[in-house]
Order: structure tokens, then C-alpha cells, then sequence
């Protein structure tokens, strides 16, 4: 400050010691109702507020530059204030002390140990902590912190569990109400009995677990697994026990709440929508319930009815399992015989209850077997750490509850069962072989002779597309015909390989959709059958509804719930409406077609790949939402499977990836090509396999990849948008288009990638690379290879079949 008058210094000086006071609260400085201080970056405020449509007032946190105002943290969530005379002040010893207008104590913090010269700051972590006035190492040196206290809510970096030395425990508890902070219901807390897991509990009683710790993941947990954007942690010492996740990009807003309702949810702040976003939801159905089925039972959310004994077991009350009464579970169809038992594996499952249970964290999997095959009372095993090819050893004792089927899960799970179970499936499954083998060469023998008979029998019935997997209504032929008004052809209301669609209208007024089978369709009953078995089993907003079928004569029909803004391609490439379908309306129907993309790949428990994704199959209802549509060439990979490979390569050209179309491989990543470019369609309103140009011959991708290299990509736009666009959207979907259609699957990202790129603008994205089929075409082979077709390849031979 050499050379600046006095004057200028002091107030130079002011400033700078003002400014550092605006985040700390001291003995001469409390916070009166009305005052609040902000931690140093500005991310976190601390003051008095009124919840809801509440006049109560409350000591809280909460996020400085988001509104409606979203508390992280509550001081006095059981004794409010009634009126603003309230204070916070902080005592010579360092406790933290709020008053009310009598002087009189509602809340303090309790701190552990005296300080001489205290001081509470709040940090832009969130948390307030109360540390010595000259100690830089607050977050270490310090007697009290807000982390500590959890209320509904877990920022990155608190912790849930328990410290073992000093007894302190960890634990979220839920609101009563948007208007009420106090302590609700439910409680999120770890049980540290056995193996320690974590709990919600209502009024004491277990609602939902999320399954012991395997190393990488909770095995009950839908995805939290280590990412790009969070990082997850479970630590076990003698110290202490606990779970904390952190964020990799500190600038992102994000809490995980507990609400009213005892749903656990992972949120993410979007700046662009000023709303918060739906990351993760703990709970999503009924088989998240605790112990639904009662012990050695699993829950399946995709059957019906859910509940099922695990093998070699029955039900325990076989009337009140019937009567959808699985509390009291099932038990054993053979008693054990201790040392002469066996194991059986199940894979893909979430880990039982585990509070009855033992683990040591440096025995390997055999020695795990032998010792509890060496305890009588011993019902199950696993390793306890499911990375680097598994290690450590978690043995179960009593009844096996709350298993669920979760085929993400690596986790195995050897359950103990009489050696005779074991034997009995070996038996069956060399008498399986057996009865195929002789089926196998009977069928070969009579097929000459029977092959009419066959083919007469399969038009006059549709039944053997059903099978007892599937519980799918059935629809009268009379009904659908009287719907469809005798299938009336101006009642069509769209074609494709399968056979034409109508529009219906049932007795009750209910809208349908009916896609019906066409006798000369290249697709036939393989087709359907797979459209039913898996349809049926998927629920999701972004996917459309299957009602039932129809199968009786020769008719093979499904009815879907119906789409009265028929589809996305109606609007995107017809000059006459595409001004109808604005830059907002575009913009969500990609992220409902990723989110629907990610549950197929992710989150549906089967792992199902697409296979011809494109603008025709994606329906928009009568809000413009997207629901991905048509199943019949869709595959599911089982297992720890993530890929698959076909010589018969069925699909739509324009939309298929390099490796599916030349090499018949297929995977999520397919599916991923797929949708980066319906994303570039919608943003530019050209079909990619039309698309033409005056300067190159390049289809609609590498047009894109032109313009975005030559820092042109707004140019790639459909006009019609000009008055409505977000230009920072448009050019995140472009590059996020370009991303997925990349030539190498291992360069495309995931959908859950995808999800969150595009629902977060601060995120920095990676450049994209070159993207497939870049390679110019002739002037020719662009013009006459215009219509979009199905390709059919059955090892050399590539057939062009219209769609």
C-alpha cells in the first residue's frame, strides 16, 4: 500500500477485515434475526428463516444462490421460535447458544471442550464449524460442527454411522412436513449388528435397507458405484463406521434428502432450469419393501407376483402365499445334514439382511466355505469385497430376509441346502437333456410328414407366443375389430415392419393403439413374442404403455395405451409442423429419450439393448413427452454380458453403428450411437441418411462434425427454431450428439452420461472424435439411397427391406 494516503489504507484495511468477518460469528458478534453470515465463496448462508407456510422461525442453512429458498441444516428443529426476537450467540467456552427475547436458552451445540477465544464459521462445504479464533485448520481442530447434526439431509462429505471411540452417531431423520422441520417418521441411520448396513426405519420398524457394502456399492443400492461426477466411501476401523459420498465438481449443487414420505433421493441443481433434478431414488417399488417375502424368499419387481422361494426351498403356508400373503417366507424342502450339505449359487442378487452375521476381512472364498460349512447353524456365505476377483468373508447365521433380484449386482451368494437339492437338479437337468435330445430327433423324423399340419396349426392359434413368464391381458378379436371399426384404413394411423397400426376406441372410451401383424411382414411371431416378454416387464414414464394382445385365429396383435401426437419424425422433418415442435419442447423430449435409454440399459434389472431406435419409434403424448416405442428387434444381455453378436443384422439404416452394421456386434454403446443421432436430428430437423449438401457429399453426422470443427455448429440448427432456441442447449445437445455417435463403442459415453450432460450446462464436456461412417458419399448413392430401409445380413448376403 506504499504511496496511498492514510485515508485510503484504513478504509483499504476495513474492507479487507469486514469482509472475512461476513462468514464467522463470534462472542461480540451473534446473529440476530434478520442478520445472516455467508461462507467465503458465497455457496452457503446461516440465519433465521420461516419454513413452508410456516411462522415459526428456525436457526438453519441454506443455499446462498438458489431460490426458492432449499435448507440443508436446522439448529432448533424441536423448539421454535413464535416470534423474531431470536439470537445466536456464541459463549465464552465455545458453545453455540440461541436465544429467545426472554434470554432464555432454546438450543445449543453441546460443544465437547472448552476454547479460549471461540469462533463459528460456516464453511463453503456447509458446515459450521466452531474452532480456536487464530486456528487456520478449523475443519480439524475443531469442538463442534453442524456436520455432526444431520437433519434431512447428507451434503458431500458428512458422514452416516457411528464413531466408535467417542459414541457419537450419525443419523438423518425426516421432516414432518414442508412446514414443519421436526424430526418425522422415518429415520436413515447404519446398524452397526453384524455386518453394519444402513436402515430407514419408521416408528422404529424397518421399511428399507440398502444391503451390505461389497467393496464398490450398498448390493440393494440402484447405482453407486464410483463415476465421473461422484465418488462413494464405506469405512470400517476401530475407530469408527461410516458412509459419505463427494462430489468431483465442487460447483455442482447436490444433497441427498430423506423426505416426509421416507423416500431417499439424490438431487442435483440445474442452472438453466433454476430447478432441482432427480438424480437417484433410493425406493422405486415393491420390492424395496423390507423382508416383503419373509426369509429364503427373493422379490423380483418384474414378475408378478413378485415374491418367489429360492431353489430347494417351498412356502412355509402354502394357502397364505397363495392368498399374496410372503411375510412368513418359505423354508426348506429337504433338512440339512451339517457337514454333508452343499451350496447353491445364486448370482445377481442383492446380499441378505446381514445383521446376523460375521466377517473377517482377510480370509478368501474357500476358506470362507469351509468354516461355514464347518458351523452347523451357518446358512450362507460370500466374499465380503467384491474387487480384484474378490476377497474377505462374510458368513450368514439364522434366516436369509430381504433378498431381491439385482442382475448389476457382482456380489455371489452361496446359500447352504441339503446335497440332495443339489443332486435333484443335476438329475432334472440330465433328464432335460435327455427329453431334448429324443424331442430333438423325433421332431427331425415327423417334420417331412407333419410340415403342413405344423404350419396349419400355427395360423390357427396364437398361443404358443404366450408363455407362463408372461401375465399380459387378453384382448377379444370381436373387441379390437368393433374398436378399430372393422380395422377401417382410415383408422390407420401409422406402418411399419411389423404391420399396420390403427387407432381403437373401447366401449369405455379408453383410446388404443393396435399394431397388427401383417401377413407378408418380414417380422413375424419371434418378433412379437419378444416385444411381449419384455414390454411387458418394463415400467417407465419415457416408455410406451403395452395394454395387452390379441391372439386368437391367425390374429397376432398388441394394443398399446395410444400416442395422439403419433411420432417424433411426424414433426421434426414435415416443413409444415416442424415450427409446431419448439426449441423447448426438443430439448425435453431428448432427455425423456435418454432417460428412458438409460432404464433399458440400466436400471430395468435386464439390461436391454434397443436395436432399432429411431424418430418413427419414438411416440409423443399429448403433453409432447417421449416414449420410446416397438421392442420386436430388442435383445437382453444376462449376466455380467455386455455385448452380443448376431449374423442376421436387422435394423435401420442411418441409425445403426459401425461395429452392429458391418460386424453384427451389439451392445449398449449401439443403442448410445443410436440416439446421438435422433439428437442431431432434432436439433437440425434433417434426417441423417437424407441429408444432402452442395459443398460435400457427407451424411447428416458428418456434416455436423464439419460444422462443430469449424466452430460453425449453431449453423447445423433448424431454422424454424431461430425464434425459440437456447443457444447454450442447442450447442450442448450437438455436442453430446457427436459424442454418441463416435466411430469407437469405447469412445461413446454411457446413457447415464448422457442423462447428466444434458441436464447440467456447468459441466465441461469432452471433445468429440471423429464420428462413424465418415466417409463421403457419391452424389448418386446420396440421392438413391434416400429411403430409410431395414437391413437384413445374413453372413454375406445384405438385403434391402423397406420400413
Amino acid at each position: 500500500m506504499k504511496g496511498l494516503p492514510l485515508f485510503v489504507c484504513s478504509q483499504l484495511l476495513f474492507i479487507l477485515l469486514t469482509s472475512a468477518a461476513l462468514d464467522t460469528i463470534t462472542r461480540d458478534k451473534p446473529i440476530r434475526d434478520g442478520d445472516t453470515i455467508v461462507s467465503a465463496g458465497g455457496v452457503y448462508e446461516l440465519g433465521f428463516f420461516s419454513p413452508g407456510n410456516s411462522k415459526n422461525r428456525y436457526v438453519g442453512i441454506w443455499y446462498k444462490k438458489i431460490l426458492p429458498t432449499t435448507v440443508v441444516w436446522v439448529a432448533n428443529r424441536n423448539i421454535p421460535l413464535n416470534d423474531t426476537s431470536g439470537m445466536l450467540t456464541l459463549k465464552p467456552n465455545g458453545t453455540l447458544v440461541l436465544v429467545n427475547g426472554s434470554n432464555a436458552s432454546i438450543w445449543s451445540s453441546n460443544s465437547s471442550r472448552s476454547l479460549k477465544n471461540p469462533k463459528a464459521r460456516l464453511l463453503d462445504s456447509g458446515n459450521l464449524v466452531v474452532s480456536g479464533r487464530n486456528d487456520r485448520n478449523a475443519e480439524i481442530n475443531l469442538v463442534w460442527q453442524s456436520f455432526d447434526c444431520p437433519g434431512n439431509t447428507l451434503l458431500p462429505g458428512m458422514k452416516l454411522g457411528r464413531n466408535l471411540v467417542t459414541g457419537m452417531n450419525w443419523y438423518r431423520s425426516s421432516w414432518k412436513s414442508a412446514d414443519d422441520p421436526a424430526p418425522g417418521e422415518y429415520v436413515d441411520f447404519l446398524d452397526s449388528h453384524g455386518y453394519p448396513q444402513l436402515f430407514v426405519v419408521k416408528n422404529s420398524s424397518i421399511v428399507y435397507s440398502v444391503g451390505p457394502w461389497n467393496g464398490v456399492a450398498f448390493s440393494g443400492s440402484p447405482n453407486s458405484k464410483p463415476n465421473m461426477y461422484y465418488t462413494f466411501e464405506f469405512i470400517i476401523n476401530q475407530q469408527e463406521i461410516y458412509y459419505k459420498y463427494e462430489i468431483k465438481n465442487a460447483s455442482l449443487p447436490t444433497r441427498v434428502v430423506i423426505d416426509a414420505d421416507g423416500v431417499i433421493e439424490h438431487l442435483t441443481w440445474i442452472e438453466r432450469s433454476q430447478s432441482w433434478f432427480l438424480y437417484l431414488t433410493a425406493q422405486f417399488g415393491n420390492c424395496d419393501r423390507f423382508a416383503l417375502c419373509g426369509p429364503y424368499a427373493s422379490c423380483n419387481i418384474n414378475n408378478s407376483p413378485p415374491c418367489d422361494c429360492l431353489r430347494g426351498f417351498e412356502p412355509r403356508y402354502p394357502n397364505q402365499w397363495y392368498a399374496t400373503d410372503w411375510s412368513s417366507g418359505c423354508v426348506r424342502r429337504t433338512s440339512l445334514a451339517c457337514d454333508q450339505d452343499d451350496f447353491l449359487k445364486l448370482t445377481g442378487i442383492k446380499m441378505p439382511d446381514s445383521r446376523q452375521s460375521w466377517y473377517n476381512q482377510s480370509m478368501n472364498l474357500e476358506e470362507c466355505k469351509k468354516m461355514c460349512l464347518a458351523e452347523c447353524n451357518c446358512t450362507a456365505y460370500s466374499n465380503l469385497d467384491v474387487r480384484n476377483g474378490g476377497s474377505g468373508c462374510l458368513l450368514w447365521f439364522g434366516e436369509l430376509i430381504d433378498i431381491r433380484e439385482l442382475s448389476h449386482n457382482e456380489q455371489d451368494l452361496f446359500v447352504r441346502v441339503a446335497a440332495s437339492e443339489l443332486a435333484r437338479k443335476r438329475r432334472r437337468k440330465r433328464s432335460t437333456l435327455i427329453a431334448v435330445i429324443s424331442a430333438v430327433v423325433a421332431t427331425f423324423i415327423l417334420s417331412v410328414l407333419a410340415w403342413f399340419s405344423i404350419q396349419r396349426r400355427k395360423r390357427r392359434t396364437g398361443s404358443e407366443v404366450l408363455n407362463e413368464d408372461v401375465e399380459l391381458p387378453l384382448f377379444d378379436l370381436v373387441a379390437v375389430t368393433s374398436a378399430t371399426k372393422n380395422f377401417s384404413s382410415a383408422n390407420v394411423i401409422g406402418e411399419g415392419g411389423f404391420g399396420p397400426v390403427y387407432k381403437g376406441i373401447l366401449p369405455n372410451g379408453q383410446e388404443i393403439a393396435v399394431k397388427r401383424l401383417s401377413k407378408y411382414s418380414g417380422q413375424g411371431v419371434q418378433e412379437l413374442k419378444n416385444e411381449i416378454v419384455l414390454i411387458s416387464k418394463l415400467q417407465h414414464r419415457n416408455l410406451v404403455k403395452l395394454l395387452g394382445c390379441c391372439l386368437e385365429g391367425e390374429e397376432r396383435m398388441l394394443i398399446y395405451e395410444f400416442m395422439p401426437n403419433t411420432s417424433l419424425d411426424y414433426f421434426i422433418f414435415d416443413p409444415s409442423r416442424n415450427a409446431s415442435l419448439p426449441w423447448k419442447n426438443r430439448f425435453e423430449i431428448a432427455i425423456g429419450i435418454s432417460r428412458g435409454l438409460l432404464y433399458l440399459h440400466q436400471d430395468s434389472r435386464l439390461r436391454i439393448i434397443h436395436r432399432d431406435l429411431k424418430t418413427s419409434n419414438i411416440l409423443l403424448d399429448s403433453g409432447m413427452n417421449a416414449k420410446i416405442s416397438d421392442f420386436g428387434l430388442a435383445k437382453i444381455l444376462g449376466g455380467d454380458q455386455v455385448e452380443g453378436k448376431t449374423k442376421r443384422v436387422i435394423g435401420t439404416y442411418g441409425y445403426m453403428s459401425p461395429e452392429y452394421a458391418v460386424d453384427g456386434k451389439y451392445s449398449v454403446k449401439s443403442d448410445v450411437f443410436s440416439i446421438g443421432v435422433i439428437i442431431l436430428e432434432i436439433v437440425s430437423g434433417r434426417r441423417n441418411r437424407r441429408f444432402h449438401h452442395l459443398e460435400h457429399h457427407h451424411n447428416l453426422l458428418g456434416h455436423a462434425w464439419l460444422l462443430w470443427n469449424e466452430g460453425k455448429a449453431l449453423e447445423l440448427m433448424d431454422e424454424c427454431l431461430e425464434e425459440s432456441f437456447s443457444a447454450s442447449q442447442v450447442l450442448r445437445c450437438i455436442q453430446v450428439g457427436l459424442l454418441c455417435v463416435q466411430k469407437l463403442p469405447e469412445d461413446r459415453p454411457t446413457m447415464a452420461s448422457v442423462v447428466f450432460w444434458l441436464g447440467n450446462e456447468d459441466m465441461v464436456l469432452p471433445q468429440p472424435k471423429q464420428p462413424g461412417f465418415f466417409v463421403e458419399r457419391n452424389s448418386m448413392e446420396s440421392t438413391e439411397s434416400a429411403d430409410e430401409g431395414c437391413l437384413s445380413n445374413n453372413v454375406s448376403l445384405t438385403v434391402l427391406e423397406p420400413r
